[in-house]
């Protein structure tokens, strides 16, 4: 159905999402402007692999296949063959529909193409394209070779074949999709970000130290990682965008973004991409 996969975005989730795909057997071509990133990015598959080799999950040759079915291009023009594009370019509506209607304008008619955007309007994004029915959310979760969760989320104009398309790939590469129609935040993010952000508001008030909130979810609600460390590996900037798409869409108050949080993103202390966030890394 998808032989030809391009993936727009050489980051954390654009390397891991290019590393699910092709572990399943699909071509992959992984864009991104920066040559650098698209080095990083092959460095960051392969010893995402490395892991999974040393688990007992993974073979050397098993390896050396998936890498061989990623190429890299820093063109968008390069990913002109391709039946499915996703795009996991950085959370900001104006970049992304710049890169979408781009894509747009090169591909086939019968191309899908998704966003893994973790939050922005699908119907609000489809509608800056000529396609809108081909259009889909695909939101995958950090780490995303070890996450088996995808949502795919279907805007006003996505049609249905689309999304049931988008849910059978998913579960053919190994994930388990959930169907959620379009709003903002969608499913796991509308319940998710509020709480890491009144965790934020508890740290902020003093309640509690970062290590002993984080504490108190893992062993009183059985959470695997408590919700700052989890920001942290998120990213605050990415929580604080989400936690702004929410206030901005709804128009409720309860989803005002932590005072401390804006802070943090403020001073750069992003998390573990920045090396301290709530914690140190």
């Amino acid at each position: 159905m998808f032989n030809q996969i391009g993936v727009i975005g050489a980051g954390t989730m654009g390397n891991g999402i290019a590393q699910a795909f092709a572990v399943a057997g699909h071509a992959v071509f992984l864009q991104d402007i920066q040559g650098a990133a698209l080095q990083k990015a092959l460095q960051t598959v392969s010893g995402s692999l490395d892991r999974l080799i040393k688990k007992g999950a993974l073979t050397e040759e098993q390896k050396s296949q998936t890498l061989g079915r990623i190429q890299t291009v820093t063109e968008v023009s390069g990913l002109s063959a391709c039946a499915l594009v996703v795009e996991a370019a950085t959370e900001n509506e104006a970049i992304k529909v710049k890169i979408l209607q781009a894509v747009e304008a090169l591909v086939s008619e019968q191309t899908v193409i998704a966003t893994n955007t973790s939050s922005l309007s699908i119907t609000r994004l489809a509608a800056q394209l000529k396609r809108p029915e081909r259009f889909v959310g695909m939101h995958f979760f950090n780490p995303v070779p070890m996450m088996p969760l995808v949502e795919v989320i279907q805007g006003l104009q996505t049609a249905d074949s689309v999304a049931s398309q988008i849910a059978e790939l998913a579960t053919s590469i190994g994930k388990t999709p959930i169907l959620v129609k379009n709003s903002a935040g969608f499913v796991v993010n509308r319940l998710l970000c509020p709480m890491i952000n009144e965790a934020v508001f508890v740290l902020s008030e003093g309640l509690a130290s970062a290590s002993e909130i984080d504490e108190g979810m893992k062993l009183g609600c059985a959470h695997p990682i408590g919700p700052l460390a989890l920001a942290d590996l998120i990213g605050l900037d990415v929580l604080l965008a989400v936690m702004d798409v929410l206030h901005d869409y709804f128009e409720d108050p309860k989803y005002r973004p932590a005072p401390l949080l804006k802070e943090m993103v403020a001073a750069g202390r992003l998390g573990r991409k920045s090396g301290q966030g709530f914690f140190h890394y």
